[in-house]
């Protein structure tokens, strides 16, 4: 009952309550139905800045400050473009009015007013109000005087005070919002198609990683929450779709820290007779329209460092990086045995994994991506763990795959794709026996995109760009949670 929940309420919060009541008894509904605007606050300061006439207005917003003193009272509404002062009078608003406001109304509560512009002696530009309502009683009081919310998880359990405290905070989502419009823009006009794909999936893959795993009831089978758009958007390449993206939410069962959510959201894109030189050329083109859209610049800081995303970004082989970091050549220590060999003769600190690939991998995150600070290609990845990628003719045991990387973090995956089904089906095979050998990353057997292939997939580009990670470095973010609205958090 609502008596029970009214009884659970703190003192600040009953007081509120018993403002509301008060209200209600007087005939004032504290909830009305709709109210009326004419101007948000930056329409009336902008139009009264060019001296243009604002008559008539009726403004809403949140009462953040209120001062009485006696006969007359200055306050600050804020709504979600500005913050503008009230000049309240008594004789204006009437002695009845005016007691209401002074009594009963609460810092948080929204309210319409309306009133002529005008500027006070302070030269502050000021709504003279001629009308005050209540348009919604805040029962629980805001952050303290609105200096802002610093608790880190306040800040991400109750994003909504995040924002109202925090104009910085605001900002980075307005940046956010401004950035994938951008992202859609400059694949629109590059000639893609935005598709939609499946969330629920019978099969995962296109990427390495656990699912989260959920039931159909009617159909009594497992399912998955997609963990990449990978596989589908490439089927469309075979239904004759030449250029195709997505801009979705992907899921993956893994930890949280602080480039990781399980809930992410990724833009994936396939162009057909293509390869991941035009894909390092479309990273490029997109990174340079979402900086300008955010910060109508290209040179950027980024955890104190100057960052400059003007192209051409380098391209360096992953070879060559763990070579000049590390001293070892994984061209000439080509298994396992050897590259394990020569890691303990040049008393390398690193990880052990149970393939060459993953070994590989290992010493490119260890020695040789923490040295790469400007925007940078790294290319030409391990087989064993490119499994959709062409292999180099002059290598096989590496593919035209790349990741970009700027300070320590991955920016974007591309391949060459690998649109051949006879190896794409030996990919999938010796996938499998990654799996059974206990990688539970590795991709599962999906017949039904071997069979696609057998219909013909022409030479493709392919493109993965993680959203999040592009926001955290266009807003300057050192944490992916910072840049998610209601980020995954522990119990």
């Amino acid at each position: 009952m609502a008596e029970d929940f009214i009884a659970q309420l703190n003192d600040q919060e009953q007081q509120r309550y018993q403002k509301l009541a008060r209200l209600r008894e007087r005939g004032i509904n504290p909830y009305p139905l709709r109210t009326q605007r004419t101007h948000t606050a930056r329409q009336a300061i902008d139009a009264f800045t060019r001296g243009e006439a604002v008559q008539g207005a009726k403004f809403a917003g949140r009462l953040v400050a209120l001062r009485d003193m006696g006969k007359l009272s200055f306050a600050h509404m804020q709504d979600g473009t500005a913050k503008i002062q009230l000049m309240i009078r008594k004789d204006l608003v009437g002695a009845e009015n005016y007691v209401t406001i002074i009594k009963d109304i609460d810092l948080g509560d929204f309210i319409g007013v309306e009133g002529e512009l005008m500027r006070t002696k302070t030269g502050e530009i000021t709504i003279q109000v001629s009308k005050l309502e209540l348009l919604a009683k805040t029962l629980s009081p805001l952050p303290e005087k609105f200096h802002g919310l610093k608790d880190i998880e306040t800040r991400y359990r109750q994003r909504y005070l995040d924002l109202l405290s925090n104009e910085e905070v605001r900002e980075i989502f307005v940046k956010r919002s401004r950035i994938v419009t951008a992202m859609r823009k400059y694949l629109d006009e590059q000639g893609f198609l935005e598709v939609e794909t499946p969330v629920l999936q019978p099969l995962y893959g296109g990427g390495a990683a656990e699912p989260f795993i959920t039931h159909h009831n009617k159909l009594d089978r497992d399912m998955y929450l997609r963990i990449a758009d990978e596989l589908y958007l490439k089927r469309l390449l075979v239904g004759g779709i030449e250029r195709v993206y997505e801009i979705s939410k992907d899921f993956r069962n893994e930890g949280v820290d602080f480039k990781h959510n399980p809930e992410f959201t990724m833009m994936e894109c396939y162009q057909a007779y293509a390869d991941y030189n035009d894909m390092m050329a479309l990273v490029e083109g997109l990174y340079c329209a979402c900086s300008m859209a955010a910060n109508g610049k290209l040179q950027i800081k980024y955890q104190g460092n100057d960052i400059d995303l003007t192209p051409p970004w380098p391209r360096m082989s992953m070879r060559d990086l763990i070579l000049k970091t590390s001293g070892l050549d994984i061209y000439v220590e080509t298994d396992l045995p050897a590259l394990r060999k020569r890691i303990d003769e040049l008393n390398l600190k690193v990880e052990r994994h149970p393939t060459w690939g993953k070994q590989v991998d290992e010493l490119f995150a260890t020695f040789a991506e923490p040295t790469l600070i400007q925007p940078t290609f790294v290319m030409d990845y391990p087989e064993e763990i490119s499994p959709f990628a062409k292999k180099k003719p002059e290598n096989p045991r590496v593919v035209e795959r790349f990741e970009a990387f700027t300070l320590n973090m991955e920016l974007g995956n591309a391949f060459t794709e690998l649109n051949d089904p006879i190896d794409q089906y030996s990919r999938f095979l010796e996938q499998a026996e990654q799996r059974a050998a206990g990688d539970k990353e590795a991709q599962q057997m999906d017949m039904d995109f071997i069979q696609a292939m057998m219909h013909g997939m022409p030479p493709t580009g392919g493109l993965g760009v993680g959203v999040d990670r592009m926001v955290m470095l266009l807003t300057d973010q050192s944490s992916i949670r910072e840049v998610i609205l209601f980020p995954q958090l522990r119990s």
